[in-house]
């Protein structure tokens, strides 16, 4: 399932290079000692957390309202991890830009060295089709700019990707989980984290567009020159036909082409639809318009936004990064990784008390004070 969707704000600048080193060398440790305590799997189910990946980030020493910090925290973790990829049976393909387009051949790449076999195209479609649904089914004013996929040597999977809003220069974050997903077009998410709702998005993966997809996968596989024909009248007409407001008519010149495509190969389904290369958001847009104009199926146009969030860097907020603190960090999970490895695990026993003291502070703090007399 998708666990949650952040949004942040675009931020100039880059991370300086002593920072993501110490970065990098803090992230790939982190990870570790997860793998040796809880497996690789778990590792997963934390990137797939929304608030356990910003908390991450923040403690990184990244700025935490910052578009950067989903970006930089993925480079961190990637870099840091290299060389220990069959070590843990854990291993992150794809980046930013261009980056995030070179994911399938890395996947590939990394199958082939360590023997990945059969999960190899499964974890390739799996990277085009999420990567599909944010971008094309799921149309909120976001264009991703960054994909990354985490999986392991069993084939499951974990995938942070942002997108960019250019109007607005805000980016949302999207995660998604391998485990438990019983469909990639059908309310995928468990939370989604933003401060801000779009208006007038194109939402077709809620559970209320089932029957606008239904009919758009219906409609993508009747002859092109019925729906073009349709078309082209709504186009011919748009300034007096009563065409809904919300849903403006897409301007592609690729339509035609790919409807084509779309009906060459007779897609069984929405998710067959979208898994076309050359199907994007406005060949989608189109067919939702004529599906629920033709079918009277409207499709959902609720921001599948719930509730927002923030943790409080290297812009130094809430203070500058305390280079001697966090060198100390390292050496202690250095340490307890390498002692751990030969069966002395005094001090990850050590750092679990800690998480406990912790914990029980922070109840403390927030208990509700008792009744005097």
């Amino acid at each position: 399932m998708r666990t949650g969707t952040t949004r942040l704000p675009l931020h100039g600048g880059k991370c300086p290079a002593w920072l993501f080193q110490k970065m990098k060398h803090l992230a790939g440790l982190i990870i570790e000692v997860i793998v040796l305590e809880f497996g690789a799997k778990e590792v997963l189910q934390r990137v797939s957390d929304p608030f356990w990946f910003q908390g991450l980030g923040c403690a990184l020493g990244f700025d935490w309202h910052s578009s950067g910090l989903t970006t930089t925290t993925c480079a961190a973790l990637k870099e840091g991890l290299k060389c220990r990829e069959k070590e843990l049976g854990f291993f992150i393909a794809g980046g930013k830009g261009k980056t995030s387009l070179r994911t399938p051949q890395e996947i590939e790449a990394a199958g082939s060295k360590f023997a990945l076999g059969r999960h190899i195209e499964a974890l390739q479609d799996t990277s085009r089709l999420v990567a599909k649904v944010d971008n094309t089914a799921l149309q909120d004013g976001y264009n991703l700019y960054h994909h990354c996929i985490f999986f392991t040597d069993k084939g499951d999977w974990s995938v942070v990707q942002q997108g960019m809003n250019e109007n607005t220069r805000w980016a949302r974050r999207y995660h998604w989980l391998g485990e438990g997903l019983k469909s990639f077009v059908s309310e995928p998410h468990k939370a989604i984290c933003c401060d801000y709702r779009q208006q007038n998005i194109l939402n077709l993966i809620a559970a209320e567009s089932e029957e606008n997809r239904e009919n758009s996968a219906l409609l993508s596989r009747e002859n092109p020159e019925r729906f073009l024909k349709e078309w082209s009248k709504i186009k011919e007409h748009e300034t007096s036909l009563d065409l809904p407001r919300h849903h403006p008519l897409p301007q592609g010149k690729r339509i035609s082409a790919s409807l084509y495509k779309a009906y060459l190969e007779q897609p069984r389904d929405f998710q067959g639809l979208l898994s076309i290369s050359g199907v994007g958001p406005q060949t989608v847009r189109a067919l939702s318009l004529l599906a629920e104009l033709t079918f009277g199926t409207p499709p959902s146009r609720k921001d599948p936004v719930r509730y927002s969030f923030a943790h409080g860097g290297k812009d130094g907020h809430p203070y500058p990064v305390n280079k001697v603190t966090y060198e100390q960090s390292i050496q202690i999970l250095k340490e307890t990784v390498s002692k751990a490895k030969i069966g002395e695990y005094d001090k990850m026993k050590a750092l679990k008390r800690l998480a406990t003291f912790a914990k029980q502070g922070n109840d403390k703090v927030f208990e509700k004070p008792r009744q005097q007399g």
